[in-house]
């Protein structure tokens, strides 16, 4: 593990309070590094995980979008957490915090406030797969929370889980906010929600963001918004890959395809191929044939029930302390306490 700390002049600096954690370098040094694209382009349809979004312009192409005003779900799950960040700290006490994909960390800064308003230490432990939005997005979190300390780790979920840093505050709360889990295939999602309360020990909490179901065109529009964010996003994906594993991936040969499945209660992003083409991906040694029209699935995003979501959590040790929702239950969030 390469393990970065800045350079420190007193205690009352950022970079006394900053320590970085870089988790990636031992899964690239990693021989099945790639093994993921390997077995998802050449599988029958093909797909995409979809941590390939985010390199550095993916993760900035991704705060674009939620600014759009097609993309209802983080305006709404913001909404949420000015109403209702007051009771969550009530609920917690005083509580260090860690975000999975933490990108800018915009809504957490409203927990921040609120545990701050009530004069409670400030812990932070952002997880994100981009070290510039980590480094960047905790410099300016540093700069506005003089009590504030971090201790981020440049990671995927999975390794950072397993690798929390030592507890310092009384309790912590694991984020998994924006509804990413909707990202994951419902045995995915199982096996992730596994992880999550074998990270936390009894009595700590998880607090978990959900996009709910709801009307089809509501749902297709946030996917699919006028400026082409996007698909600018979307596509993205496959020049990460190219710089990622030395391919030629064209990406005027593939456009953008995102539509509701209302069986499944899934958005269903892809990348279509416009011709028949071949890429090749050096560093994998592999060759992939594309048909005209054929289409790879790069993100799924399911909508949620609350209740079902409530009995799921429950059967991972995870008691629902409190839901919140806003008024057109558009979104949901969900605090947990590990029992």
């Amino acid at each position: 593990m390469d393990i970065t700390q800045l350079p420190t002049v007193d205690e009352t600096t950022p970079a006394e309070r900053l320590h970085l954690d870089n988790l990636l370098d031992s899964e690239v040094a990693n021989p099945t590094e790639g093994r993921d694209v390997l077995d998802g382009l050449t599988q029958t349809p093909k797909a995409l995980p979809p941590k390939y979004f985010y390199d550095q312009r993916g993760s900035v192409l991704f705060e674009k979008i939620c600014d759009l005003p097609e993309y209802y779900l983080t305006r709404t799950e913001t909404a949420i957490f000015r109403q209702y960040s007051p009771e969550i700290v009530r609920l917690t006490g005083p509580c260090e915090l860690a975000e999975l994909g933490s990108g800018s960390a915009t809504k957490t800064r409203i927990l921040l406030d609120a545990y701050q308003a009530k004069g409670m230490p400030l812990r932070y432990i952002p997880i994100d797969v981009s070290d510039t939005m980590l480094k960047d997005s905790s410099q300016r979190l540093l700069e506005d929370y003089p009590g504030l300390k971090i201790h981020g780790l440049v990671s995927t979920y999975e390794p950072a889980l397993n690798q929390l840093p030592p507890l310092t505050l009384p309790t912590r709360m694991l984020c998994f906010i924006g509804s990413t889990l909707g990202n994951l295939q419902p045995q995915e999602c199982d096996r992730f929600l596994a992880q999550v309360s074998a990270a936390l020990d009894p009595g700590q909490y998880f607090l978990l963001g959900l996009d709910l179901q709801k009307e089809k065109s509501l749902l297709e529009a946030a996917y699919n918004d006028s400026q082409g964010i996007t698909a600018a996003f979307n596509l993205n994906m496959l020049a990460h890959l190219s710089w990622r594993f030395e391919g030629d991936f064209d990406l005027g040969n593939f456009a953008h395809v995102a539509f509701y499945n209302e069986e499944a209660h899934q958005i269903e992003i892809y990348l279509e191929s416009l011709k028949a083409q071949t890429v090749h991906l050096k560093q994998l040694n592999l060759s992939v044939a594309f048909e005209k029209g054929e289409r790879l699935l790069s993100e799924i995003s399911r909508k949620f029930n609350l209740s079902q979501m409530q009995e799921n959590l429950a059967q991972h040790h995870l008691q629902v302390v409190h839901s919140f929702t806003d008024e057109n239950e558009w979104f949901g969030l969900i605090l947990c306490r590990r029992c």
